[in-house]
C-alpha cells in the first residue's frame, strides 16, 4: 500500500513540474516555441529566415559568411531589438520552407523575400512592406519572350512555392512548368536550355541577367505589382508590433535607400532605379531626410560665418 501511495506522489510531483516548468526539457521546449519579443529578449539572439543562395539579397561570400540586403536588415532588427547587431541566428531556407520555419518555431522573422499574398496571410503574419515587386519573365536575347503568348506549349521554368509558380500554375495551363526546389536550380536550368524561359521576381531578375548578359528580362512586369514583407508567426503581435514600428522608423531615416544603394544597385543594369525596388514613401523619406540634413548643415555654415 506504501509503494502504490509513494508511486501517486510521484506521478504527482511529476506533473505538477511539468505544468510548473521545473523540468529542464519541458522548459526549453517551451521557450523554443515563443516567439514573442520577451522570449527573444530573455532568449538574446534573434532568428532570421533568409534564402542563402539568392544574390544580392542572401548569398555567402568568400569566407562562408551569410551577406547581402536580406541579411543587413537582419542585423539592423537585431539591433534595434537587443541592442546588437551580432545578436542573430540566420537561417537558409527556400521558398517551401518559409511558412513551416515560422509555424515550426524555429525562426522568428522571415525576410526570404516574402511576397504577400491572401493565401500566405491565411498562415502567416505579415509586417508592412519594404520592396515592391512583380513577376518578369527572363530569356535568352536571341529568343526573348517579350509576351506571354509565347510561352503556349512551351517550357517555362520556375521555383516551387513561388508566386509565379501559383499564378502560371492556375491560369496558364497551356504552359508546361518545370519547377525547381531552389533558385540556383532555376537559373541553372535556364543555362541549360530545359526551358525557353524563367519566371521569378523581377527584383531576382534583374541582377541576374547583368551577371548573365545573354538573358534579358523580355517582361519586366507581369501580373500584379506586389510587396515584399517581413512574415511572422500567426498571431504573434508582439514581433508584427515591433516590425511595423521599426519599418516606419528605417524608412524615415533613409535606412532603406542607403542599403538600396550599397546592396542593390551595383547588381542592377542603369535602367533599375530605387523607386523599382523600394517602396515610394521611403524613397521621398529619404530625400527629405537628405534635404533637411542639407539645410541643417547651411543654417550651421552661416551661423560659424
Amino acid at each position: 500500500m506504501k509503494k502504490f501511495i509513494h508511486k501517486i506522489i510521484a506521478i504527482a510531483f511529476v506533473l505538477i513540474a511539468l505544468i510548473t516548468g521545473l523540468v529542464p526539457g519541458a522548459t526549453a521546449q517551451a521557450q523554443g516555441d515563443d516567439n514573442s519579443v520577451e522570449a527573444i529578449q530573455e532568449r538574446g539572439v534573434l532568428r532570421v529566415a533568409i534564402f542563402g543562395d539568392l544574390p544580392p539579397y542572401g548569398y555567402t561570400d568568400e569566407q562562408g559568411n551569410y551577406v547581402g540586403f536580406s541579411v543587413v536588415l537582419a542585423e539592423r532588427l537585431a539591433e534595434e531589438l537587443l541592442g546588437d547587431p551580432g545578436a542573430l541566428e540566420l537561417i537558409a531556407v527556400n521558398g517551401e520552407e518559409r511558412v513551416e520555419t515560422l509555424q515550426s518555431g524555429r525562426a522568428d522573422i522571415v525576410l526570404a523575400n516574402f511576397t504577400y499574398t491572401d493565401e500566405r496571410a491565411a498562415v502567416v503574419d505579415f509586417a508592412d512592406p519594404y520592396m515592391k515587386v512583380a513577376i518578369g519573365i527572363a530569356s535568352h536575347k536571341d529568343n526573348p519572350v517579350t509576351d506571354v503568348a509565347q510561352l503556349e506549349g512551351e517550357t517555362l521554368i520556375l521555383a516551387k512555392g513561388t508566386t509565379a509558380e501559383a499564378l502560371f500554375t492556375s491560369e496558364y495551363p497551356e504552359v508546361n512548368l518545370d519547377r525547381y526546389e531552389t533558385k540556383n536550380q532555376e537559373f541553372q536550368a535556364l543555362l541549360d536550355g530545359r526551358g525557353i524561359a524563367l519566371a521569378d521576381d523581377n527584383s531576382y531578375l534583374f541582377p541576374w541577367v547583368k551577371e548573365n548578359p545573354d538573358y534579358v528580362v523580355g517582361i519586366t512586369e507581369f501580373g500584379e505589382v506586389s510587396t515584399i514583407n517581413p512574415a511572422v508567426k500567426k498571431g504573434n503581435e508582439s514581433l508584427l508590433n515591433f516590425l511595423n514600428e521599426t519599418i516606419a522608423k528605417l524608412g524615415a531615416e533613409g535606412f532603406f535607400v542607403q542599403l538600396y544603394n550599397e546592396e542593390l544597385a551595383p547588381h542592377f543594369g542603369e535602367d533599375v532605379q530605387a523607386d523599382d525596388i523600394l517602396l515610394e514613401e521611403h524613397v521621398v523619406e529619404a530625400e527629405s531626410s537628405v534635404e533637411e540634413d542639407a539645410e541643417v548643415e547651411e543654417s550651421e555654415t552661416e551661423s560659424n560665418e
